[in-house]
């Protein structure tokens, strides 16, 4: 038996054609990434004098390692980074630090 070569293509038509039961999206679709959960504590410096103090409370329900970052106003005065604390889910840490004289700048750092 010999086939036409219309009958050939007409075949072949309908193979790629066919549905096959699951609906094609767009081709302009766009996958949204999910939306980052909320992450980090809220924390609250103060300084007095050449000290510092940092109040961090953790609200959400993943582990926060916070960290103090004093940097001093004298060119011979050592700046501190304190070790990383751990603030759990619902917990408040204080970390403090101090210069021998002034204090330029206080920041709190924050990891997963």
């Amino acid at each position: 038996m010999r086939l036409s070569p219309v009958a050939v293509l007409a075949a072949l038509s309908l193979a790629v054609v066919a549905p096959s039961g699951v609906p094609e999206q767009p081709s302009h679709a766009r996958v949204r990434a999910p939306e980052p959960r909320p992450f980090g504590s809220e924390c609250r410096t103060s300084v007095a004098g050449s000290r510092v103090v940092a109040d961090c409370h953790n609200p959400y329900p993943e582990t926060d390692r916070v960290r103090l970052h004093v940097e001093c106003d004298r060119w011979w005065d050592i700046d501190l980074d304190s070790a990383p604390v751990d603030a759990g889910p619902a917990q408040s840490v204080r970390l403090t630090g101090r210069c021998w004289k002034e204090v330029r700048a206080v920041w709190v750092s924050h990891r997963k």
